[in-house]
């Protein structure tokens, strides 16, 4: 294999970044080959880099895995931007009997106000409640009603007023504001993400044998998923494609979009437990005896008050491999709030790097820390399942989608698709975007669906799902 020169390490320097991340052998991301067609994603900002780098790293981590697990050489890993690009705007082609989903609420948005501008999020009933309650309008409001309550208040004083009624707002700031800010200040001293030991003393496990094709790293192991949106079950969705038996459990009384599930549910299957109940609890703790892996997605603390914070969860299950994400972090002022890809970009100065012409907030052309942060959560657990094989223990990594974006605003710079030498480049990829090849339609329990395939690629590995998503909830909470 040949070794890459000083022009393609520039290329490739955010693949470097988070592999180091991930505690990666720095040789194996030099065997990664790249194609595909320039100018994707186009920003202000190095979104396609991230995208690459996030996709690239995950599918290192998947063949690493396998290696480990056959014993073999590692599978050739390629990374095509095309299909990367559309797999991170999979929810915008998404199709259900022909229909487009609506991705944002009408209360979901940008308002003007009397200092500035605030980003509002209410996609959820319950989230839309107390947005109105806030700003003391009825349930019966719109829009229209929104935009004259807001017009007159500043943005700091609606950010808390929405935030103290449990509701989601942020108000726009520029990238020196966000680093000024108490929050910005604590996310700056972390790492793109933490990865940390449980617990010792817990003999590798053996990992259940594999055979067959596609080569399926991940197959036999099982993964509880408490995550929802889209950063969480992007990562599990991806587990569930490397061969995982994927679980995802919410509770009966929060509403999920069964057209987002249509989008992230692939390879799952899909529970509802009552945790605050006798027999839900005994469900969920019969689950977690047999669990490899628990990957959660709520607020830092939400989830400790039921017994699930990341410690509580390996000393019940010796050996776990926990995985979660926030959107603030799990420190700071913010660590305890909600968060949404749209309000962290708002926030940390993302909207106005990418301002529209006329001065108004602009955004990112995916939802890209939300997807990136997905794939570099998959890529944690699969590099801790190969450490773990090796080393035993419990493992830790934590993730936030605005540990993310720093790394975008900071860290990353524009890559031109990465030029790869003769013998590790894929003559196969087209040089011009043609997102149809990148999409599939298959029936599933809630009608016919247009997908995205997905992104991660190596030798040997699969190229879809096996099942389709299904209806959220209507799964038995048992392991296949």
């Amino acid at each position: 294999m040949m070794r890459r020169d000083d022009t393609e390490r520039r290329q490739t320097a955010g693949t470097d970044q988070a592999w180091a991340a991930l505690g990666g052998d720095p040789a194996l991301a030099e065997q990664i080959s790249y194609g595909g067609p320039p100018g994707l994603l186009a920003a202000r900002l190095p979104v396609m880099a991230l995208a690459r780098s996030t996709v690239a790293v995950c599918a290192l981590a998947a063949a690493e895995l396998a290696a480990q697990r056959d014993g073999g050489p590692l599978p050739a890993v390629r990374v095509d931007d095309a299909a990367v690009a559309t797999a991170f705007v999979s929810e915008r082609h998404l199709r259900i009997d022909g229909r487009a989903p609506s991705s944002f609420a009408p209360l979901s948005g940008f308002w003007r106000t009397a200092d500035g501008w605030l980003r509002t999020h209410a996609n959820y009933p319950h989230h839309r409640a107390r947005l109105l309650g806030a700003l003391g309008l009825p349930d019966t409001a719109g829009p229209a009603d929104a935009e004259a309550a807001i017009a007159g208040r500043g943005s700091e004083e609606l950010q808390e007023a929405v935030y103290a009624a449990g509701g989601l707002a942020v108000a726009a700031r520029a990238p020196e504001q966000w680093s000024a800010h108490a929050q910005g200040a604590t996310v700056a001293r972390h790492p793109l993400l933490t990865r940390e030991d449980l617990g010792a003393g817990t003999a590798p496990r053996p990992l259940p044998a594999r055979a067959g094709d596609p080569v399926l790293p991940a197959a036999g192991l099982r993964v509880l998923d408490l995550t929802r949106v889209i950063a969480g079950p992007v990562a599990t969705r991806t587990l569930a494609l490397l061969g995982a038996d994927v679980l995802r459990v919410d509770a009966p009384q929060l509403p999920e979009s069964q057209d987002a599930h249509s989008d992230t549910g692939f390879g799952k299957r899909s529970t509802t437990l009552d945790l605050g109940s006798r027999s839900g609890r005994a469900s969920f703790e019969a689950l977690l005896a047999e669990a490899d892996v628990v990957v959660t997605g709520y607020r830092p603390g939400a989830l400790d008050r039921l017994g699930l914070a990341p410690e509580a969860l390996a000393e019940r299950r010796p050996g776990l491999i926990v995985a979660r994400l926030s959107a603030w972090g799990d420190d700071g002022p913010w660590g305890a709030r909600r968060g949404f890809d749209s309000l962290v970009q708002v926030a940390t100065g993302i909207a106005a790097i990418e301002a529209n012409e006329d001065g108004t907030p602009g955004a990112l052309p995916a939802q890209a820390l939300d997807h990136g942060t997905g794939y570099l959560l998959a890529a944690s657990v699969l590099r801790a399942l190969t450490e773990q094989s090796r080393t035993g223990g419990s493992r830790l990594a934590t993730l936030a989608l605005a540990r993310t974006a720093r790394w975008l605003t900071h860290d990353l710079r524009d890559e031109p698709a990465p030029t790869t030498p003769e013998d590790t480049a894929d003559p196969t990829l087209p040089t011009e975007y043609d997102p149809a090849r990148h999409l599939r339609e298959t029936d599933s329990p809630v009608g016919r669906l247009r997908h995205a395939l997905p992104p991660v690629s190596f030798a040997g590995g699969p190229v879809n799902w096996t099942t389709p998503p299904g209806r959220c909830g209507t799964d038995a909470p048992v392991w296949r």
